[in-house]
């Protein structure tokens, strides 16, 4: 007996146990554009489809999503050393500059083709955007953002980022940011991002979107600045039902088909089991957690995630606690690659996978984009 994707819930209620096997039927069912099971060593990247600089690069998400979508990553900055050590043996940039973005965008001495790219890719610090945090009690406030790093307001970054946007001139920028920059009292911010953009020569629109609705096995969502050079535009299809819009039509609509968890648990596998303290934790979700309606991903107790079998994972973030649902213990390595869509032979070296992993822009969430401004925008530019 097989099982089609969409019609998990329907047997879970009507109390089918799934097995091992039937989990891979599903698997090898699902048709997605990107395999979130992947491997650097067997994939073949294309670089056909333009070149890419990338900001605030951390350990590569969103490198790792150009590259499947076929462009060359020819570049990198950040401001973390042992993210760049990270990122620079995984990804072996011809151009690595590691530094605060402040002075990397006044430097004199970058290279030509530094100044013809095809995209300009930054993912500035969000905390103080995110609901999850203090949001508006930390805006303005110097913080060190990390160990090692300098220190920074981090909530002005997003403007130094445009400021380079400005002098390199890229054909498109993508900035990837938190939902809570749209929301409440940080829709200034917003504002203020979109009139900069539009200052340094470009039309931008923002988009929210989940990332797993476009192949990615974790509800995440995001939003996607994503900006057009003005002197572009007169080149690309509009929407005619737009009749007060400048933008370009660029599709970024995704029906991918949903991956529950137990599609990316592993079965008998050896993992790391949970600590007395959270092992209550894990006893007591159930009863006195709630079931997190934001993600719809598990039962969350404080920082605690229970991730059920028949439920997208929950957004992955860089602190707090994964567990299964069926037993005490953590989720592993290779789970939470699958569910971040990393490579399952990235090298972390002494960085703890959930943090970076946490921290990363999910590499097909960024594929999919890539390849929507490809088909609609860049494609039409190539003469």
């Amino acid at each position: 007996m097989t099982y089609t994707h969409c019609s998990l819930q329907l047997l879970k209620k009507k109390g089918v146990a799934l097995k091992k096997t039937n989990y891979t039927t599903i698997r090898n069912m699902s048709k997605h554009k990107f395999n979130y099971e992947w491997t650097l060593e067997d994939s073949k990247f294309t670089k056909d489809k333009g070149t890419v600089f990338s900001c605030f690069a951390c350990g590569g998400g969103s490198t790792m999503g150009y590259k499947l979508a076929g462009f060359d990553v020819i570049g990198m900055n950040e401001i973390d050393p042992k993210m760049a050590d990270c990122y620079i043996e995984n990804h072996k940039p011809k151009h690595s500059y590691i530094e605060d973005i402040r002075t990397f965008k006044n430097r004199t001495d970058l290279p030509k083709e530094l100044y013809n790219l095809d995209i300009l890719d930054g993912s500035p610090p969000c905390s103080s955007f995110s609901t999850a945090g203090n949001r508006d009690k930390d805006w303005g406030k110097e913080k060190k953002f990390k160990e090692g790093q300098a220190v920074q307001v981090l909530d002005t970054l997003f403007f130094d980022f445009i400021d380079l946007a400005k002098k390199l001139q890229p054909k498109v920028v993508i900035a990837e940011n938190v939902k809570g920059i749209v929301l409440g009292k940080a829709k200034h911010y917003a504002k203020k991002i979109l009139s900069s953009l539009d200052d340094a020569g470009y039309i931008t629109q923002e988009f929210i979107l989940d990332a797993s609705s476009m192949g990615v096995p974790q509800r995440r969502e995001r939003v996607f600045f994503i900006a057009v050079r003005k002197d572009l535009v007169e080149y690309l299809p509009k929407n005619p039902s737009l009749l007060f819009s400048d933008f370009p039509i660029l599709n970024l609509v995704f029906f991918e088909k949903k991956i529950p968890f137990g599609m990316v648990q592993i079965e008998d596998e050896e993992r790391e089991e949970l600590s007395d303290n959270l092992k209550g934790r894990w006893d007591e979700a159930d009863k006195m957690g709630r079931y997190d309606k934001r993600s719809e991903g598990g039962i969350k107790f404080g920082f605690f995630y229970k991730l059920m079998k028949w439920r997208v994972a929950a957004t992955l973030m860089s602190g707090g606690c994964y567990s299964i649902e069926d037993s005490a213990h953590h989720i592993n390595k290779e789970e939470l690659c699958k569910v971040g869509s990393y490579p399952l032979d990235y090298k972390f070296l002494n960085n703890p996978p959930q943090y970076l992993i946490g921290m990363s822009v999910p590499p097909i969430m960024t594929a999919q984009v890539a390849s929507r401004i490809y088909e609609c925008w860049l494609s039409k530019l190539v003469t």
